[in-house]
């Protein structure tokens, strides 16, 4: 084989450095694989740059002001003085630059070939990069995803997306989010503990319009207690601009004035000019379709991440990409199921789900045969120290396994790993319900959870 850094010939060839297409990289070299990857900006992607990675630094720095500012109830005497976002980036950048440098390393170690620049696929099996042609037996797309506007609205001053938000050096006085799906919470959720008057209009009927109702109900209450605004089931009309700031304007006539407006109305995928159609990809609304297997169903090429449609998750994008490679070796690996990755929204308070929705589970399962079990986080000792209410909330089949797990209050998200499990390993309540969880952690509620839902509740 020629030399690594000149070669052009592939066994996978993988369009994308973010979550989903270095760990089909990864995966692939320790199956004995050579692979190339393209990445036309930095490894890591959104994830790592513009995406989970600065806005949990974001969250942590606006815990901290949260904590600072409610200090005195726990008899510790300091005073939130102010933000200094250049700090605060500071932290947040190096965090990046820390986690960017150990993924340059671990690449280069495991001997893959980084080719810079923008790929374009070409046939079959070539990708051209800056008018060099690369090849491939197997191509891997993982081009990821951007942040969307709405028809019309356009981008620019006043008017910014969670690109721009993430390196903002000053804090706004009053913000306007449009969208309250996680994007727009988390936003949210940072800027009103930094100081920010915000307010979030939803054209769904609620916020976070995706999770379980019980869920829904809880983050509005809390988000009315924070001092959050929102405004729900009516739709954006169209923002005005000045020096002064924005005025946003509902289809019902209302307008609201604020100094910016951020557009959190979801990610769209990145496949347009790439040649992807061209080739034969099938492409609806801009994304890449494949079958249950990621497989495109032209020559040897699989899909993986956000531009594949379902939840556009960073760890799913990671998982799907072990996947392919794994398939691509052979070794039927088992398919990957939207409903059961878990998802976390980390604004304040977090939620934390896996599986079905109350409403989901009738769907599926039939009105009758599905059983629900809510523990109130007031019952449990950790939460009380912490200081958070919440609740966490089981769906399962009747007389069968658990379903659904659904939690929310302060750090709740740390508590998803025991919820997936007992979701993806079909445990029915009184598996769990004879499991000890330790005393006091959050985690108990969910073994009191369980107890209940077996019928065997000590407390509560």
């Amino acid at each position: 084989m020629a030399d690594q850094a000149t070669a052009q010939e592939f066994d996978i060839l993988v369009l994308g450095g973010g979550s989903g297409g270095y760990a089909t990289a990864l995966r692939a070299v320790q199956l004995g694989f050579t692979v190339g990857l393209v990445e036309k900006a930095k490894l890591g992607g959104t994830c790592l740059h513009n995406g989970c990675i600065p806005t949990k630094a974001l969250l942590h720095s606006a815990e901290l002001a949260d904590h600072a500012r409610d200090s005195a109830k726990y008899g510790v005497n300091v005073t939130l003085d102010s933000i200094d976002m250049s700090a605060v980036n500071a932290y947040k950048d190096g965090i990046i630059a820390g986690k960017f440098k150990g993924l340059q390393g671990l690449i280069k170690s495991k001997g893959i070939t980084v080719i810079e620049g923008e790929g374009k696929l070409q046939g079959n099996n070539t990708v051209v990069v800056n008018g060099t042609s690369y090849t491939g037996k197997n191509i891997v797309l993982a081009t990821g995803s951007y942040s969307r506007s709405l028809p019309g609205l356009e981008i620019g001053g006043k008017v910014i997306t969670s690109d721009q938000a993430l390196t903002m050096d000053y804090i706004p006085k009053s913000a306007i989010v449009l969208g309250g799906g996680v994007i727009g919470v988390e936003f949210a959720s940072v800027w009103k503990s930094f100081g920010v008057d915000v307010t979030i209009i939803e054209g769904l009927p609620s916020l976070v319009p995706n999770e379980d109702a019980a869920i829904v109900k809880n983050l509005e209450r809390a988000f009315k207690k924070r001092g959050i605004k929102f405004t729900t089931g009516i739709f954006f009309q169209g923002v005005e601009q000045n020096d002064d700031g924005v005025k946003v304007t509902l289809v019902d006539g209302q307008t609201f004035e604020a100094d910016l407006l951020l557009v959190a109305v979801g990610r769209g995928p990145v496949t347009a000019n790439l040649g992807y159609e061209e080739a034969g990809i099938t492409i609806d609304r801009g994304f890449v379709i494949t079958n249950e297997r990621l497989h495109t169903g032209v020559g040897n090429i699989y899909a993986v991440g956000d531009i594949v449609p379902g939840v556009q998750l960073a760890h799913r994008g990671y998982q799907q990409g072990i996947f392919v490679a794994e398939e691509i070796a052979g070794l039927n690996p088992a398919i990957v199921e939207d409903i059961n990755i878990p998802k976390v929204t980390y604004c304040e308070p977090e939620i934390a789900t896996v599986g079905y929705t109350e409403k989901a589970a009738k769907e599926k399962f039939g009105e009758d045969q599905v059983q629900t079990q809510e523990f109130n986080l007031a019952g449990n000792g950790k939460s009380s120290i912490l200081g958070t209410g919440g609740i966490v909330k089981l769906v399962r089949q009747k007389d069968g396994p658990v379903v659904g797990i659904h939690m929310i209050g302060s750090r709740m998200g740390e508590q998803i790993g025991e919820a997936q499990l007992i979701v993806n390993w079909e445990a029915y309540p009184e598996d769990v319900a004879q499991l000890v969880h330790a005393h006091p952690t959050q985690n108990e509620s969910l073994g009191e959870a369980h107890l209940a839902l077996a019928g065997k509740a000590l407390h509560g």
